[in-house]
């Protein structure tokens, strides 16, 4: 069955950099669409970036555009997000999450990963 495990996540300071790793198992991962998505406590699930499947596009939420990459590697199975100039209203905890259809939109992903905490203080 479809697997995906994050890691990378931990506690930072506000300014500091983190990145998100996810292993993909149990797919053909280069057709899947892969996204990250995030949720912080008392809030509902936001997506935070998406990449297709060849890795030549991505989208972003507004809040990650110009700090967050996405990047993926097809022959690890495996997907990134590199985080920079972190903020305490980035806490939260992100997960990955993968779609087998050709449209990579956020209102699509069906398969997750249980997720990895970022804490970011002040």
């Amino acid at each position: 069955q479809v697997q995906l495990v994050e890691s990378g996540g931990g506690s930072v300071q506000s300014g500091e950099s983190l990145r998100l790793s996810c292993a993909a198992s149990g797919l053909t991962y280069s057709l899947y669409c892969m996204g990250w998505f995030r949720q912080a406590p008392g809030k509902e699930r936001e997506g935070v970036a998406t990449i297709s499947a060849d890795g030549d596009r991505t989208n972003y939420t507004d809040f990650a555009k110009g700090r967050f990459t996405v990047s993926r590697d097809n022959a690890k199975n495996m997907l990134y997000l590199q985080m920079n100039s972190l903020k305490p209203e980035d806490t939260a905890v992100y997960y990955c999450a993968a779609y087998g259809g050709w449209n990579c939109d956020f209102r699509f992903y069906n398969y997750w990963g249980r997720g990895t905490q970022v804490t970011v203080s002040p």
